[in-house]
């Protein structure tokens, strides 16, 4: 749990991101240095007028290009930044802006600096793809030739599927299974249904949808020029309008055939896109006159064995915050979760409830309660606008905040799942002045 001088407080000034793209459409040209630096300079173009006011830049980024391994630093460079601003690229898995975000909290709330950014990007488009480790092994070699003869036995010891790409898998490293394998088993394990799991997902994509027809969700986005500057980008593609439940009951298990009940409908789908925010020691933010939107409260993050639970995380995150707050789920008035899966955020709410969950899992006489749910998400989540990893946690917290403006609430919940059993929750607090 975080613990600092109460003397300093850290703020939430504004947030913004690029849209949100499914995998190999308008942003397949593009790299995760390019998306990242886009997302940056629509943050700072209207919001900071003087760039010396950062001191730091922290960017998630989970599968990294070897040309920009600090992508961070590159993009502090490509958006105009200060020569002299430091750079750290963060990256735990689908949480990797969420711990951008409370790096940046630790370095303002210990004084080392009184403004950063942070924010996250993926580029699922342009994953990079390696050759076998045999043949990699025999290039490094072949770095030691001298002459053509030593060639001739470069072949030695090759088989034909050697020069086969090698894909990267999205699979858990220590348990072998993707995350939707895991998956299936956790909602097989807590009940969960599929048809609930489809009517979950239908509800992400209407809400998604309306926000977008009322211009919730237009501010926080950053037109990107796309097709060589002839069109813009304006809008997050993946929301289905027209989606209905028919629809995605006629779908097949896409991880556990036959039998799954997670399918290409009720699961996040591959996506591009960036976020970024900027985040100030309140005293700090006026005296330079800045406009917070909320303030950070309470954060964890948590972690449990991989496996038939995997990304249960955020029910045992999430009592955690709260107890560090006092508060029960009733004092919250917004809650931002990531859909990583329909029947992931179904799992959660279902442990939440459980006072068989509360007594084995939580040591806890009582259940921690029932979420309403017109309170989640009710702007769209990860199922419909999409899950670029290290840019949602971002996303949540902007979302978050803005909501708690248009709801005129007081508290923010967001809380996450991730690869290898891991969970993350922060409160935050509408900011009153």
């Amino acid at each position: 749990m975080s613990s600092y001088d109460q003397n300093r407080e850290v703020v939430f000034v504004e947030g913004k991101r690029t849209p949100f793209l499914r995998s190999q459409t308008q942003f397949k040209d593009f790299s995760a240095y390019d998306l990242g630096r886009l997302a940056v300079q629509g943050l700072i173009t209207k919001t900071i007028p003087d760039l010396n006011h950062i001191g730091h830049l922290y960017f998630g980024n989970v599968i990294q290009d070897i040309n920009t391994s600090n992508v961070a630093r590159e993009i502090t460079l490509g958006a105009g930044l200060p020569e002299s601003l430091p750079a750290t690229s963060v990256s735990m898995a689908c949480i990797s802006s969420s711990v951008a975000i409370t790096s940046a909290y630790n370095a303002i709330i210990s004084g080392q600096i009184d403004c950063a950014i942070a924010g996250g990007v993926e580029v699922m488009s342009d994953i990079p793809v390696r050759l076998r480790k045999p043949l990699r092994q025999k290039l490094l070699q072949a770095q030691k030739y001298r002459n053509v003869f030593d060639w001739f036995g470069f072949l030695r010891g090759l088989s034909p599927s050697d020069f086969l790409p090698e894909i990267p898998s999205i699979s858990e490293f220590s348990t072998g299974e993707t995350m939707g394998q895991s998956c299936d088993k956790m909602v097989g394990k807590y009940g969960i249904l599929r048809k609930d799991q489809d009517a979950f997902a239908l509800k992400s994509h209407q809400k998604a949808d309306e926000a977008m027809e009322k211009g919730y969700l237009e501010h926080e986005i950053i037109p990107v020029t796309i097709n060589k500057g002839k069109n813009f980008m304006t809008f997050d593609n993946g929301i289905r309008e027209d989606t209905t439940l028919k629809k995605l009951h006629s779908l097949p298990p896409a991880f556990t055939k036959p039998h799954g009940s997670l399918t290409a409908g009720n699961s996040t789908f591959l996506t591009d896109g960036a976020s970024a925010g900027l985040l100030m020691e309140k005293r700090f933010a006026r005296n330079f006159d800045y406009s917070p939107k909320a303030t950070i409260r309470s954060f964890t993050y948590t972690a449990q064995k991989p496996g038939d639970e995997l990304l249960i995380g955020p029910a045992f995150a999430i009592p955690a915050v709260l107890d560090a707050m006092n508060l029960k789920l009733d004092d919250i008035d917004v809650f931002e979760f990531h859909e990583a899966f329909a029947g992931q955020v179904l799992t959660v709410l279902k442990a939440l409830e459980s006072a068989e969950f509360a007594r084995e899992r939580l040591n806890r006489t009582l259940p921690i309660g029932k979420i309403p749910e017109e309170k989640i998400n009710r702007w769209g989540g990860s199922l419909s606008i999409g899950h670029p990893f290290a840019a949602t946690g971002m996303r949540l917290f902007t979302t978050a905040a803005n909501r708690l403006i248009h709801a005129d609430g007081r508290y923010a919940l967001i809380a996450a799942c991730a690869a290898g059993g891991q969970g993350h929750a922060m409160i935050i607090e509408r900011y009153k002045g």
